[in-house]
């Protein structure tokens, strides 16, 4: 899943131009589980055999998708996909609904009420809950037909399957990292090093509030971002950070945590954020970084591209701060993001199946090639024999470079495996960021749920 979850507040649809003509043939898809299988390999036979004969007949079938369109970083992607889909698939046609910023709950609805999209991006939470249910297709066919595990990363095979084996969405995005971008010319014009340590980022935000500069702006409204605002902190005490909570290898109560939540009340209170932080979400907070009202933003990598055609060399990513030097040099290695099992997936109930696996693989690989020829993202999940339109921002060849040294990544919310953990991480983030809750409340509360 992108890693970037959308501004748009409900689920819009968008109807993407295709021509008609005549398609290509389909494969025979695995669909299920292996404990629940419904229909007998004769009937799943025979619906492949009358989607490939729709296909083949020249017949436009209309295919819906749930995925993210906000941004370039999410509309050069898609749009690429479906420039290339017109020519592969001439007879398909693709009906946009726009993902919903909720954290997953439209698609969840969307199940509930039997209108789950023929393709859906799905997170490791959505596969979860949706193997459980049997509303998600079971994929390894399609992947080995196509040879989309041959052209898999080796470091990100694992991204492309479940716990239990098996291949529920086609991944287009491999590690990814969560950075803690800067506006230079600020830090300049106040003549404010870059802090290493939290006493000098308090400076930092004691000068920016003078100045009526925001420090850092957050988008709290969503809850994987204050989530992350906590994890790149509590890197800096645990660095399995979010992760080792989510595995169950590491207690909230432990010390590392207990003062990485310390810290981040402490943080909260000289105003590192805005007061409105958790209202406000994606689309204002990057305004206000990229406008130069805010001198701090925390986002994933896949920002560098909007980041650097706003601001140019004004703009950079320093690494996260710590509670002194040495911690700050010990933990340069530690990131907080990483990958998770989430993509492209289908929903087995779907008229058109069969199709719909084979659409959405080939929507993932043509994804892969849009990150990397037209947003300088060369962290995704397979190898396309693409190569950038022009060289990579200097933020992204500065990570680039960094890669080799990173010995440790956390995860985002949407690559969490425990669901109670993700919805208390997210909620209890949030009452941090607002001043609603203390850290010993929020130990307190995440503790109580986990249990």
């Amino acid at each position: 899943m992108k890693k970037k979850l959308l501004s748009t507040l409900a689920c819009l649809t968008i109807a993407t131009t295709t021509l008609a003509g005549c398609g290509g043939s389909t494969s025979n898809t695995q669909t299920g589980t292996d404990a629940s299988t419904d229909a007998s390999a004769d009937t799943q036979q025979a619906e492949g055999e009358a989607q490939t004969e729709s296909a083949d007949s020249g017949e436009k079938i209309t295919l819906s998708i749930y995925t993210q369109y906000a941004d370039d970083d999410t509309k050069v992607p898609y749009d690429y996909a479906v420039e290339q889909l017109a020519e592969a698939y001439p007879n398909v046609e693709l009906n946009l609904i726009v993902q919903a910023q909720d954290d997953g709950q439209t698609l969840k609805t969307l199940a509930a009420t039997g209108q789950l999209p023929d393709i859906y991006q799905a997170s490791t939470d959505i596969i979860n809950t949706f193997r459980e249910s049997n509303q998600i297709m079971v994929l390894n066919d399609v992947a080995e037909s196509t040879g989309f595990v041959d052209k898999l990363y080796d470091a990100n095979k694992e991204l492309a399957y479940a716990d239990d084996g098996n291949i529920y969405a086609f991944p287009f995005s491999g590690q990814e990292y969560v950075l803690w971008y800067y506006n230079k010319a600020l830090f300049e014009q106040y003549s404010l090093e870059v802090p290493k340590t939290y006493d000098e980022l308090l400076n930092c935000v004691e000068v920016f509030n003078e100045n009526g500069i925001t420090p850092l702006a957050l988008f709290g409204q969503e809850g994987w971002n204050t989530a992350a605002a906590y994890d790149v902190i509590a890197t800096r005490y645990a660095a399995g950070g979010i992760k080792d909570l989510d595995e169950g290898t590491a207690s909230v109560t432990d010390e590392g945590y207990v003062e990485a939540a310390k810290m981040m009340e402490s943080l909260v209170a000289a105003g590192l954020y805005q007061e409105d932080a958790t209202t406000t979400n994606y689309d204002q907070a990057s305004e206000k970084f990229l406008s130069g009202e805010a001198a701090m933003f925390i986002n994933g990598q896949w920002y560098i591209e909007d980041a650097t055609a706003s601001l140019g060399d004004d703009v950079d990513w320093m690494y996260y701060p710590a509670a002194d030097l040495a911690s700050y040099e010990a933990g340069m290695s530690a990131f907080s993001g990483g990958g998770s099992a989430s993509g492209f997936a289908v929903n087995p109930d779907s008229e058109n199946a069969e199709l719909a696996a084979e659409v959405a693989e080939f929507i993932t690989e043509k994804y892969c090639e849009a990150k990397v020829m037209y947003r300088h993202n060369p962290l995704v999940a397979i190898d396309t024999g693409k190569e950038p339109d022009s060289e990579y921002p200097a933020m992204m060849q500065k990570l680039s470079d960094a890669l080799p040294t990173i010995t440790s990544t956390t995860k985002f919310t949407w690559g969490l495996t425990n669901s109670t953990f993700n919805d208390a991480i997210q909620a209890e983030s949030q009452g941090l960021v607002s001043g609603q809750f203390t850290a010993d409340e929020f130990v307190e509360n995440i503790q109580d749920a986990v249990e």
